[in-house]
């Protein structure tokens, strides 16, 4: 598997600024670009099996893409805030849009999961975004305006906690018990997808821990069923303002994103086409190949490709 290359945008905040990491496979001069954004506690290397296929599919088809995998603050090898009430999701769309402008991108299409689709929501539904942040195309990947409330609580029960492992095999075994719903996975694979996620303790010992910032919980921690109701309903109204060409993907037995929201996804705003994956919770990970074929057939269906 060839590599991708680590690169860099510097955004702004109250603080003075931070520097978010991004990943960027194919071809480094191309003007279309995939921004592919992950959920709440990963990271840009999530994708690497998904942004490989589809950079060779491209190809296989004339079409010249990049695949842009950034790492969102305080995740990865991005900085972490100094102001950890930043972490919530304008802070986030202002950095994507720092990262589009410097990506020059002619076309621009979308795949985020979980948090990073919310990010997407936001950024699509802008009334008049400037031409380098206008999406054409949007996955959304188990995720919707209205979130299930209990599947928050669930993720709040382990969000900051970053624990401590003697071994990278430790690490995978720890990660898979709360995230057993992203559906079958082969060791090697959870293995890869284990692998970026982690980084040395930092105290000699040789121990891992996870690569976020713990304080990403803190905003997180402070939502109440009535600050959610009221994020809820923004997030609709983004949602109806969405001109993109959408899909959206969900995990069968979901339990953030129920199946009357994704229903109610297809029938207003930008009428998503709804694709659900069986034996798959939150979240699918595109790493299965039939999973990794829908996205190639939404973005680079050849009768749908940008001129």
């Amino acid at each position: 598997m060839f590599e991708p290359t680590l690169e860099f945008v510097q955004c702004p905040d109250p603080q003075g600024g931070h520097r978010m990491a991004y990943w960027q496979w194919g071809q480094p001069d191309s003007a279309h670009v995939l921004l592919c954004v992950h959920g709440l506690t990963r990271q840009g290397r999530d994708f690497d099996v998904l942004a490989q296929a589809l950079c060779q599919r491209a190809a296989a088809l004339g079409q010249s893409l990049r695949v842009v995998c950034p790492d969102v603050v305080g995740r990865g090898r991005s900085d972490w805030l100094k102001d950890p009430a930043l972490y919530q999701l304008p802070t986030y769309a202002a950095d994507m849009l720092a990262l589009m402008q410097q990506l020059h991108a002619s076309t621009v299409d979308w795949l985020g999961t979980s948090m990073g689709g919310l990010i997407g929501m936001l950024v699509a539904s802008l009334p008049e975004p400037p031409a380098f942040a206008k999406i054409r195309r949007l996955i959304l990947n188990d995720v919707g305006p209205a979130l299930e409330w209990q599947a928050l609580q669930r993720i709040g029960q382990y969000l900051g906690q970053t624990g401590v492992f003697e071994s990278e095999q430790q690490a995978a075994a720890a990660l898979w018990a709360i995230s057993s719903s992203f559906g079958p996975h082969t060791p090697e694979q959870w293995m890869a997808l284990t692998r970026p996620l982690l980084k040395p303790l930092g105290d000699g010992s040789g121990h891992l821990t996870l690569h976020y910032d713990p304080a990403i919980a803190e905003p997180f921690k402070a939502i109440t069923p009535e600050s959610a109701a009221q994020g809820e309903a923004f997030l609709w109204q983004a949602y109806d303002q969405i001109t993109a060409q959408t899909l959206l993907t969900r995990g069968a037995d979901s339990d953030l994103l129920s199946p009357q929201t994704a229903r109610a996804m297809t029938e207003r705003g930008p009428q998503a086409r709804l694709l659900e994956f069986a034996g798959v919770g939150h979240a699918p990970t595109f790493v299965a190949d039939y999973q990794v074929q829908a996205v190639m057939s939404f973005l680079l269906d050849a009768s749908l490709s940008p001129s």
